[in-house]
C-alpha cells in the first residue's frame, strides 16, 4: 500500500522556536519535507534565497495571487507570506510528509482546501520565555518586539483550532513528540479509507 504523504501545518507565536524545531525534525528523521514559503520581506542575516523563502518583490507576490499559484498567502507584520501549490503537491503525492510553517490565517485557509491536513500549534512555556527568546535574538528593536507580543496575544485567541498544541520547553522532547504525532495520524481511518475499503472487499469475498 502506497502511503500518501500528510500536510502538517506548524504554526506558532513568533519566537515559540518553531522553525529550530522543524528543521531538527527534518534532520533526525526521514520521510519529512519542508515546503520553502515565499515572502516579500527582507532576508535575516544568513538567510538564502531558495533555501529558507523565496524573496519576492511585491509585484511578484502579487503576479503569483492572480495565477493561483500559492495554496495560501497572508499579510503579517506588513509583509506578505505565501505558499507555493506545485511544490507541496508533488512531494505529497511522492509519499513525502510535508510540513509548512505558516501564521495561522493561512493554517485555516489551508485547512479548508486540504482537509485532512493536522495542524499543529508551538507554544512556549510562558509569556515571559516568549519574550526572553525574542530578545535573545538581537536582531529586531523593542518596538518589533512589543509588536510581536501583541500580535501573539491575538493569535492566542485561534489555538483552539489547531488537532494538537506542542509545548517548545525542552527541544529534544519537543521533536520526539512532534513525530509521534504525526506517525498516529498516519493511522486514523479517515487517511485510510482505501486500504479499509480494500479489506472489507476481501472479507465479503472470504463469505
Amino acid at each position: 500500500m502506497k502511503r500518501k504523504g500528510i500536510l502538517i501545518i506548524v504554526s506558532g507565536f513568533s519566537g515559540a522556536g518553531k522553525g529550530t524545531l522543524v528543521k531538527k525534525l527534518i534532520e533526525e528523521y526521514d520521510g519529512y519535507a519542508l515546503s520553502i514559503s515565499a515572502t516579500t520581506r527582507q532576508p535575516r542575516p544568513g538567510e538564502e534565497d531558495g533555501r529558507e523563502y523565496f524573496f519576492l518583490q511585491k509585484e511578484q507576490f502579487e503576479r503569483k495571487i492572480a495565477e493561483n499559484g500559492l495554496i495560501e498567502y497572508a499579510c503579517y507584520c506588513d509583509n506578505y507570506y505565501g505558499t507555493p501549490r506545485e511544490y507541496v503537491e508533488q512531494q505529497l503525492d511522492d509519499g513525502k510528509d510535508v510540513i509548512l510553517e505558516i501564521e495561522i490565517q493561512g493554517a485555516l485557509k489551508v485547512k479548508k482546501q486540504y482537509v485532512d491536513a493536522l495542524l499543529l500549534f508551538v507554544m512556549p512555556p510562558s509569556a515571559e520565555e516568549l519574550r526572553r527568546r525574542l530578545v535573545g535574538r538581537g536582531t529586531e528593536t523593542e518596538e518589533v518586539i512589543d509588536k510581536r507580543m501583541r500580535r501573539a496575544a491575538q493569535e492566542a485567541q485561534g489555538i483552539e483550532e489547531y488537532d494538537y498544541i506542542v509545548v517548545n520547553d525542552d527541544l529534544a522532547e519537543c521533536v520526539r513528540q512532534l513525530h509521534e504525532i504525526v506517525t498516529a495520524a498516519h493511522n486514523t481511518p479517515d487517511r485510510n479509507k482505501e486500504f479499509i475499503e480494500n479489506i472489507r472487499t476481501e472479507l465479503e469475498g472470504e463469505k
